[in-house]
């Protein structure tokens, strides 16, 4: 139980730092660019795991539009709107906003898996908007100033509750690893024509040092730690798990002030317990008693 826990808090601490790593890789690559780079890698990596696992299937016919779906607005859109809002983006807050997920996807699920929206739900929801507000505002409304970043991090919040949703309704008829597979193959191809259209100019970096930062958070953060998160899950309780992913926010606050010496201010300590708390508080399930 105790390795378990160790190692979901190390998934955590690398999930929390990819706001960090994002926000440095985007000084040196193009957004587009990095998103189709990385996909690569992602994908590279996927099919590498697939063929030492022998795990190849096809898609039916009925699950391949879904598939398809996931992979532009789950995949691509998603890791595409991320680096394009840490360009200007805060990445603490950032992290913030991205951590009100949960959120948005139990309203989701009231809508397509027909669950319970409940009054709890509600309250962590108003207390978590006023918790980005206190953040985004630095404490003071009357200097509100919305960075065109954070448009872009919110459409990577709202990206990320869809592909939740479809990847539980996928889940019924297909294993993680095919959806994973081909979902990312999915992106990275529709990524291609992208990094030439949208990105003006491209930048590249020429550094060996940047291509391995490159390589090896795509593939820690995308692969090696989804992989240990869904081998260790099933071992802990679920409640417990999801508060351990709350703490992304104050990773990427630890890690701005390590690698990018950003000051953690008061404001971002406050806002972040308002937008965690409220989280905890929509997501919390009761414990059912047995007879």
């Amino acid at each position: 139980m105790l390795k378990a826990y160790t190692l979901l808090t190390i998934c955590v601490v690398v999930w929390g730092s990819n706001f960090v790593f994002g926000k440095i890789l985007v000084q040196d690559f193009s957004p587009t660019l990095l998103t189709m780079l990385r996909l690569l890698f992602i994908v590279l990596f996927l099919i590498g795991l697939s063929s030492f696992k022998k795990h190849f299937k096809r898609v039916n016919k009925s699950d391949l539009l879904a598939v398809l779906f996931l992979g532009v607005i789950g995949v691509f859109i998603n890791q595409w709107s991320f680096f394009v809002g840490l360009k200007t983006a805060d990445p603490t807050t950032a992290a913030l906003i991205l951590a009100t997920t949960p959120i948005l996807t139990g309203f989701l699920a009231t809508i397509f898996l027909k669950e319970k929206l409940t009054i709890r739900m509600l309250m962590g929801s108003i207390m978590a908007i006023i918790g980005i507000y206190y953040v985004v505002t630095t404490g003071n409304p009357s200097s509100l100033h919305f960075d065109k970043g954070l448009f872009w991090i919110l459409i990577t919040m709202i990206t990320f509750a869809i592909m939740i949703i479809m990847t539980k309704l996928l889940s019924q008829r297909m294993d993680p690893l095919t959806i994973t597979l081909y979902s990312n193959i999915v992106g990275f191809i529709v990524s291609i024509p992208f990094a030439f259209l949208l990105d003006t100019p491209i930048r590249i970096s020429t550094k060996l040092s940047d291509w391995v930062f490159l390589i090896g958070t795509a593939v820690v953060v995308h692969g090696i730690a989804n992989l240990i998160w869904n081998n260790n899950i099933r071992h802990v309780d679920a409640s417990k798990a999801s508060i351990l992913s709350n703490l992304e926010p104050f990773v990427a606050m630890l890690m701005g002030l390590i690698l990018l010496y950003k000051p953690i201010t008061s404001t971002e300590i406050l806002g972040s317990l308002f937008i965690v708390g409220g989280v905890v508080l929509s997501t919390y399930q009761r414990k059912q008693l047995k007879s």
